[in-house]
């Protein structure tokens, strides 16, 4: 299957800010104070004007979720499923069709990959932001440079696809070559495929894979090596399972659902009753379900509990980092981004395109509405409501950035002045 057209999927506009917002360890830029200088300790001043010239190095700012971005807008862009080492080679015209892009240059150059101005090949495309970064990409080995408007102009010893969103069309770019990629459908001798379980076509299914009855595998999808997916399961067209990755009963993947190794979806929630008589735990019956809608991708040894009675759900394009877990009755809107190594605790509710930094700690039963951000390490007391499209919410208990930085200046003058 091709990938998504590009009048279905929304661009940002050329006004569009990006801030990363989830660095461990060090509060966000305040986006209503770009300076944002006065609030900020002195040892951490020169940290921030290193920070600032981050921009600089594009291959540096990795398209992976763990590095959170901050739009203006509140749609994301297509960010790419898995790794891109090599693909079916592609001409540079059909690529600029594609991305809508205007080509400086010979159309006819193919290009199979992508990858950073230091680790180009000849076969690959990269891209740049800034005129400054443009004379870098033209001393590289690459075969072609993305670049923006300022690239316009000036002779260039390479081709050039000119866009006004270059790390955007990058993101198709690399998802446009990896789908020219193709399998014929096959079943490995080692894998175990009830007879019950509906496979369709072009479906392929690795090594030591076991497929319990009255699973569905839609057209298109493959499953990876060890992977074990329990009986009722359904699995969507053109979804992708990395090794390991264990399904368990009962749950429901949409289209286009991108699953990468060790995660596990289904478990059960962590959820037991006391007796108050013997102080002893029970367990708390956990026979809900888990939907996951289309687009969706989950990270490395995530794991994802259904509800216990009710539905954990998952819905379209959210994108999930490695090592996060999402408990019971969890309600996950469209578009929301998360971090790695975040908790979500059980009957939670975080709504369309939140953004979640790094090593968030969600208590249970929380609501984080639309649009809201939290910077990595927040920590979010249970029945709390987190209200703010746009505004980074930083510390523990999480309160708005402009807050926190003031809080932590006052600290550091306190702390100055015992020591004085």
């Amino acid at each position: 299957m091709g990938a998504p057209s590009l009048e279905d999927s929304p661009f940002w506009s050329t006004s569009a800010v990006l801030e990363p917002i989830a660095a461990v360890g060090h509060p966000p830029r305040d986006p209503d104070d770009r300076q944002n200088r006065k609030h900020l300790v002195p040892e951490w001043q020169q940290e921030r004007r290193n920070f600032e010239d981050y921009h600089d190095q594009p291959e540096d700012l990795a398209l992976h979720a763990g590095i959170v971005w901050h739009p203006v807008r509140e749609n994301f862009p297509f960010l790419p499923p898995g790794c891109y080492t090599r693909a079916m080679p592609r001409s540079l015209k059909d690529l600029a069709e594609y991305l809508h892009a205007s080509l400086i240059g010979d159309g006819q150059v193919e290009i199979s990959g992508i990858a950073s101005l230091s680790s180009a090949q000849a076969t690959d495309l990269v891209f740049v932001e800034g005129a400054k970064t443009l004379s870098r990409a033209m001393a590289s080995k690459a075969g072609a440079v993305i670049a923006g408007d300022f690239a316009k102009e000036g002779d260039h010893t390479k081709p050039v696809l000119i866009t006004t969103q270059p790390r955007l069309a990058f993101a198709r770019a690399a998802q446009w070559l990896q789908n020219s990629q193709s399998w014929s459908s096959s079943v490995h001798k080692t894998a175990v495929v009830d007879p019950k379980a509906k496979v369709s076509r072009n479906v392929m299914i690795e090594e030591r894979a076991v497929i319990r009855a009255n699973v569905e595998i839609g057209e298109g999808s493959h499953i990876g090596a060890n992977c074990v997916i329990g009986p009722d399961v359904i699995v969507g067209r053109d979804c992708r399972l990395y090794p390991n990755v264990t399904i368990y009963s009962q749950v429901q993947l949409g289209n286009r659902v991108i699953v990468h190794a060790g995660a596990v979806l289904g478990s059960d929630g962590f959820g037991y009753v006391p007796d108050a008589s013997t102080g002893r735990y029970e367990k708390f019956p956990q026979v809900g379900r888990l939907e996951i809608e289309d687009d969706v991708e989950i990270g490395a040894n995530s794991t994802v509990d259904r509800g216990a009675l009710d539905v954990t759900r998952i819905r379209r394009g959210t994108k999930i980092d490695n090592l996060v877990h999402i408990g019971h009755n969890v309600d996950i809107g469209e578009d929301v981004v998360i971090a790695a190594q975040t908790g979500v605790s059980g009957s939670s509710v975080i709504e369309d395109g939140v953004i979640i930094g790094g090593q968030v700690g969600i208590a249970d039963h929380v609501r984080i509405e639309k649009g809201a951000i939290l910077g990595a390490q927040s920590g979010i007391p249970s029945k709390k409501v987190i209200r703010g499209k746009g505004v980074i919410f930083w510390g523990t208990p999480a309160r708005p950035i402009k807050q926190y930085l003031k809080d932590l200046a006052q600290l550091a003058r306190l702390r100055k002045k015992e020591n004085e």
